[in-house]
Parts: C-alpha cells; sequence; structure tokens
C-alpha cells in the first residue's frame, strides 16, 4: 500500500490518498483546537495518543458490531481507513449536562440526562456548527431519512457500548460526538473517537479528563488523555 497526495487537512488530522481507490491514510498531527479553530496550539504527543486511542475504541467497536471505517494501525501517528462519502451532520449524544447544551438552556453541568439526549449538529466552521433537526437534513439532501435512522441507530449502540467500556476504567461517557458516512452503500462510523471529541469524568471526583482540559485551561491535557488511555489497559 502506498501513500500519496494529501486529500485534506483539518484543523487536527490530515487525509492522504493511497494506490487503492477505496483506502485512504488518516495523519493525526500534534495540533490543538477549540473554539472552531479560534484558539491553536501544538501539544507533544498527542496525535500519537489519539492515533492508538481511536484505534483501540474503533478495534473494540467492531468487536461489538458496529461498522467502523477503521482498518488497521501504520504507524505512531497513522492509521489506514475507508474511502467514504462523509455526511456533513455531527450526531452528539448526552448522558450528563454539560458543555453547550448547559448554556442553551441554562441547566446545570452535572444533571444526569434520562434517557440521553440527541442532537444533530451541520459540520461547518464558519457558521460555528449549528443546530440542525432531521428536516433540515432531508431538505438540504445532506442525508436521506433511512440514513439518519442508521447513524441515530448507531449512536445509540455505539454510547452504550462506550459508558460501559469507560465505566470498566472508573470514568463517566459525559458526551460524544460521532460522524458517519456511505461506504458502499453502508451507513459507517467515521472520523475519530478520543478524548477530543467527547467529555470524559472520573466517576468518583468528575474530575475532567478530556480536551475540556485543553478549552478551560486546566493543564496536563496529553497526560490526561494517556490517563484514560492507561485506564481501559491500553499503553503508549
Amino acid at each position: 500500500m502506498e501513500k500519496r497526495q494529501e486529500l485534506y487537512a483539518g484543523k487536527a488530522k490530515s487525509v492522504y490518498t493511497t494506490d487503492d481507490a477505496d483506502l485512504l491514510v488518516l495523519h493525526f498531527r500534534n495540533d490543538t483546537s477549540a473554539f472552531d479553530g479560534k484558539i491553536i496550539e501544538q501539544l507533544d504527543r498527542k496525535g500519537m495518543v489519539n492515533n492508538k486511542f481511536n484505534a483501540f475504541i474503533m478495534e473494540k467497536l467492531e468487536a461489538a458490531g458496529i461498522p467502523t471505517h477503521f482498518e488497521k494501525l501504520l504507524s505512531d501517528e497513522e492509521c489506514l481507513v475507508k474511502k467514504m462519502d462523509m455526511i456533513p451532520v455531527e450526531c452528539v449524544v448526552r448522558n450528563i449536562a454539560a458543555g453547550s447544551l448547559c448554556r442553551r438552556l441554562g441547566v446545570e453541568e452535572g444533571i444526569d440526562l434520562t434517557p440521553p439526549t440527541f442532537e444533530f449538529f451541520l459540520k461547518n466552521d464558519e457558521l460555528g456548527d449549528p443546530m440542525i433537526n432531521d428536516y433540515h437534513i432531508e431538505s438540504f439532501g445532506w442525508a436521506t431519512a433511512e440514513q439518519l435512522s442508521v447513524m441515530k441507530k448507531l449512536t445509540f449502540q455505539v454510547n452504550e457500548i462506550l459508558k460501559a467500556l469507560f465505566l470498566e476504567g472508573n470514568m463517566l461517557l459525559v458526551d460524544s460526538k460521532l460522524e458517519f458516512g456511505i461506504y458502499h452503500g453502508e451507513v459507517i462510523l467515521g472520523d475519530e473517537f478520543s478524548p477530543d471529541g467527547c467529555r470524559l469524568w472520573d466517576k468518583d471526583t468528575r474530575e475532567k479528563l478530556d480536551k475540556d482540559r485543553f478549552r478551560q485551561g486546566l493543564g496536563n491535557v496529553i497526560e490526561s488523555y494517556e490517563m484514560v488511555g492507561k485506564r481501559l489497559g491500553l499503553s503508549f
């Protein structure tokens, strides 16, 4: 498999074509951003930690029956993934009130949400990733009703699988953001799953172990990411 030209560079990852039209190389960089790219810093080891963390989670999800784009690790900072047509919609599931939900609704951080809430957001940094609903998505052709149904179903399945997994490491999965795409006609999980795209708290102390440490200037960002992985049995 030969890595070729850069296809796309996002805020924290770059994508490269390969000599196989169905496969891409995903490169996790050390770039760390917040507030739709308004703050960007380089954090040593971040690319390696997120790449290995993502591979670990994707393999757990595949083993549990969730179709993903992940194929295999290639190096410390790169993995091989399926080439998908990405759906420009983020699926956010929340188990505990935090972040934008508290700001929008004026609710207290830390409230358990039963049942978990589900929200769609449009992937558009210039617009600040606005919240959207099923009607917007169908009307503008971002996804079909059938695809949305699968996305919702998979999101809740992933949530249940990972809530249990993190609980084994004495951690609470507060919320998470998932992205999906179409591969050979099938909706599958794409992008990444790392502490960059979810909120994780220590179960006993409710200490924040995720990207909120960067957003809120709490420090020890990558050290916390590594601790999360080690609690799950992952070594870096």
